[in-house]
């Protein structure tokens, strides 16, 4: 079979030959042997009187369908990105209104009034240790936090932290420091409180 010139009906595929459709002369029209690709049906390029042109992009022939349809996606690759990043939202970017006039200055007046009105910070007025809950321990917490020694959250529970506050009141007052208000740390406290 090598070197024998096969019927162009002929197909490898099921090994079979088969029966020409319509006899066929050799022209080059379906020949294509150097090409790689080819995007054009040659019965295109005989219809003609259409006004079909190629386009040639990068070295590859297109049709104009092809061409457009590149096109149009491409497009919507660029409106993808561009809603992705928030360009078409609905929300305007955050930009303060321009006023004319300016705005009336009532704060250091309320400011002097909130001062007025803040009741002193007040001592406990009983001795009192680590484990201790309640409001007597709140005060001790916002006394310690007014003279300067932090206790963090005012919460009512005599804890670590206000353990350790007392502990530095003592140190920077001369008293022992054992962490336990007695009766020393409780007037010295009250004393710092008064002025």
């Amino acid at each position: 079979m090598e070197g024998e010139e096969r019927d162009p009906g002929y197909d490898d595929w099921f090994d079979e030959p088969q029966a020409p459709t319509e006899p066929r002369a050799r022209s080059t029209r379906d020949v294509y042997e150097d090409a790689e690709e080819v995007w054009v049906l040659p019965e295109e390029e005989e219809s003609g009187g259409r006004g079909r042109r190629d386009i040639v992009i990068a070295g590859r022939t297109l049709t104009t369908t092809q061409a457009v349809i590149i096109g149009v996606s491409i497009l919507a690759l660029i409106i993808a990105i561009l809603a992705a990043a928030g360009v078409f939202s609905g929300s305007k970017a955050a930009v303060p209104p321009v006023t004319t006039t300016p705005p009336p200055t009532t704060t250091a007046q309320t400011t002097t009034a909130q001062t007025a009105t803040t009741p002193p910070v007040q001592a406990p007025s009983e001795t009192l240790s680590p484990g201790a809950t309640g409001n007597q321990v709140k005060d001790l917490q916002r006394s310690l936090n007014a003279l300067g020694y932090s206790v963090g959250k005012v919460d009512g529970v005599y804890g670590q932290a206000t353990q350790t506050a007392v502990t530095q009141f003592q140190a920077a007052n001369g008293l022992g420091q054992d962490g336990v208000v007695g009766p020393e740390t409780l007037a010295k406290l009250q004393q710092k409180l008064s002025g």
